[in-house]
C-alpha cells in the first residue's frame, strides 16, 4: 500500500491491542495500570463477540425460559401462572444486554481506562507494527515499543455442505441477534452453541429440530449430554443424533429442506454451529512468517513460540474457547507484558501470577441448557488417559434436600473424579436445573489441590444444594486416622 501523507498517520505506543473484546480489554487494561500507554484497534464493536452475538445475548434469550418453567415446578407458584412467554419482551430484554448493537457505552469505558482506540482493520505489517485501514479508508500505522497483542478470537466455521452457502444458514451470530422467532428451526451441531439455542428457541415456540453428527457435548462426560438431550425432548425437540448433514436445499417459498441421513428435515431457517476457527485469516500473519487462518501457539505467559514481543490472547490460541478464561489470560498477558517492559521479577511458575495454569486443567465451563451443564476439569476418561489413578464418585443430586426443596421432580447427577495417589478432585460435573452457581467450589478445589481429608471441614449450609457436596465425600468415604498418616 502506498503510503499518502494526506491519509496516513504513524503513531508509536508501548503496547498495541487487536481486537476489543472483552479479552483484549482486560490485557490493555492490565498493561495500562503497568505504566504503559496502550492502543486497542476494533473494526466492529467495541465488547467484542461476547457482548452482541454470543455470551450476552444467548444467555438473555434463555433466562425467561428458565425461570417460567421453574416457577411451573413449584405448587403454588404453577398455579399462579396464567400465560407463557411474552416474546417481544423476552427479544427487547436481549436487545437491552445488547444495547442494542451499540457500543458507546464500551468506549466511555475505554477512556476512562485510559486506553486509546483506533477503529478499522488491523493486520500485522512487520515487526511490533500493525497497519489500521479505518472505515474511511484512512491508515495509521501503529509501531509498539513493546508488544502486539493478538485478541481476535474465533468466528463461526461453516461446513462444506452442498447448498448451505445458497441456502443462507445462520451462525451463531444471526441466531443469537434474531429479530423474530422462525416457526420451525432446523440446528446442526450437537455442541454447546447448538444445545442452548434449540433450548432457547423451543421455549420461544419455535418448533426445532436439532441434527447432530455424534452425541450431544462431546467432550464432556457422556451422561451431561444425555440428561440435556431428554431436556430438549421435553421441550418438544427433535433430536437427531448420530445423523450427517448430506444438502440443504431453500426452496423459492422460502422453506428450508435439509437432507440428512435420518431422513429430511424442514425449516424456516437453518442454523450451522458445527465449530469455531480462529479469527487470524486476514490478519498479515503472512508478513512474520506465520499462516493466516492458524491459531496461535503460545507458552503459557501468552507468548506467541518463536517470538519476544507478539502475544496471542483467548480464543485465537486455541487453550479454552470461553470468555471467562480468555480474560484470565489477559490479565496475566497485561502484567507480563508490563513486568517485562519494566525489567520486573517475573513470576512465570506453575500458577504464578504471570502464567495461565489454569488453562491446563482447571477450566470451568457452564452450558445454559435445561437441565444445566457445569463442569471444571478432565472427565474421568480423559484424566485416565493422561496416566491418573482414577476414581469415579457419583450421586443423584435429586437426593439431596435442597434440590427437592427448589423444585419438584428435581432430576440431576453430580461427579467427582479423584486422584486417589493424592487423594485430591481432578475433576467435576453437575447436571440438573440451576447448577450453574456449583462449580466454583469445585474449581476452587482442583486449583488449590485441597486434600478431600480437608474439605471434610468445609461444611456445607443446610438444607441447599451444596450439600451435594457432603454427600460426594461420603461416597467417597470418610478418612481414618489410619489412612491419614
Amino acid at each position: 500500500m502506498s503510503e499518502d501523507s494526506t491519509t496516513t498517520t504513524r503513531r508509536t505506543v508501548d503496547v498495541i491491542v487487536i481486537g476489543a473484546g472483552p479479552v483484549g480489554e482486560n490485557a490493555a487494561d492490565r498493561a495500562v495500570r503497568g505504566g504503559l500507554s496502550t492502543v486497542i484497534v476494533e473494526r466492529e464493536l467495541v465488547g467484542g463477540e461476547c457482548s452482541y452475538w454470543a455470551c450476552m445475548p444467548s444467555k438473555a434469550l434463555l433466562r425467561s425460559g428458565q425461570v417460567l418453567r421453574a416457577a411451573k415446578a413449584v405448587p403454588g407458584a404453577a398455579e399462579a401462572i396464567t400465560g407463557e412467554l411474552d416474546v417481544p419482551a423476552v427479544l427487547a430484554r436481549r436487545d437491552s444486554f445488547t444495547s442494542n448493537w451499540d457500543d458507546a457505552g464500551q468506549v466511555r469505558w475505554l477512556d476512562s481506562a485510559h486506553i486509546d482506540l483506533v477503529r478499522g482493520h488491523g493486520r500485522l505489517s512487520g515487526e511490533r507494527e500493525v497497519t489500521v485501514t479505518g472505515p474511511e479508508g484512512e491508515v495509521t500505522i501503529l509501531t509498539a515499543n513493546h508488544a502486539v497483542v493478538v485478541a481476535t478470537g474465533s468466528i463461526a466455521t461453516v461446513p462444506k455442505i452442498p447448498g448451505i452457502e445458497e441456502a443462507g444458514a445462520w451462525t451463531s451470530r444471526e441466531i443469537t441477534a434474531a429479530q423474530s422467532v422462525p416457526p420451525r428451526l432446523a440446528i446442526i451441531g450437537g455442541g454447546v452453541v447448538g444445545t442452548e439455542m434449540a433450548t432457547a428457541f423451543a421455549s420461544l415456540g419455535s418448533e426445532v429440530t436439532l441434527i447432530a453428527r455424534g452425541t450431544l457435548l462431546a467432550g464432556l462426560e457422556d451422561f451431561a449430554g444425555e440428561y440435556v438431550a431428554d431436556g430438549l425432548r421435553e421441550l418438544g425437540v427433535t433430536v437427531h443424533t448420530g445423523t450427517s448433514t448430506d444438502r440443504i436445499e431453500r426452496a423459492s417459498s422460502g422453506e428450508v429442506t435439509i437432507v440428512t441421513s435420518a431422513g429430511e428435515v424442514h425449516a424456516d431457517e437453518v442454523v450451522v454451529a458445527t465449530g469455531r476457527g480462529a479469527n487470524t485469516r486476514d490478519l498479515g500473519l503472512e508478513s512474520i512468517g506465520l499462516t493466516p487462518g492458524d491459531w496461535l501457539s503460545v507458552d503459557d505467559t501468552l507468548l506467541v513460540e518463536g517470538f519476544d514481543w507478539l502475544y496471542g490472547v483467548g480464543d485465537v490460541n486455541h487453550r479454552a474457547l470461553l470468555t471467562h478464561q480468555g480474560k484470565y489470560q489477559a490479565r496475566a498477558a497485561g502484567d507480563v507484558i508490563a513486568a517485562r517492559a519494566s525489567g520486573s521479577a517475573l513470576s512465570t511458575e506453575p500458577w504464578g501470577i504471570h502464567v495461565a495454569t489454569a488453562d491446563h486443567g482447571a477450566v470451568p465451563q457452564v452450558v445454559f441448557t435445561d437441565p444445566e451443564v457445569a463442569a471444571v476439569g478432565p472427565t474421568a476418561e480423559q484424566a485416565t488417559r493422561a496416566g491418573h489413578s482414577v476414581r469415579v464418585v457419583d450421586y443423584n443430586l435429586g437426593w439431596v434436600a435442597g434440590s427437592s426443596l427448589s423444585r419438584d421432580g428435581y432430576t440431576g447427577k453430580a461427579r467427582l473424579v479423584v486422584d486417589t495417589d493424592r487423594e485430591v478432585i481432578l475433576g467435576a460435573t453437575f447436571v440438573g436445573p440451576e447448577v450453574a452457581e456449583l462449580v466454583q467450589t469445585a474449581t476452587t478445589a482442583i486449583v488449590g489441590e485441597i486434600p478431600l481429608a480437608r474439605l471434610w471441614h468445609a461444611v456445607p449450609a443446610y438444607p441447599t444444594v451444596s450439600e451435594i457436596w457432603l454427600r460426594l465425600l461420603e461416597e467417597y468415604g470418610r478418612p481414618t486416622a489410619e489412612s491419614r498418616r
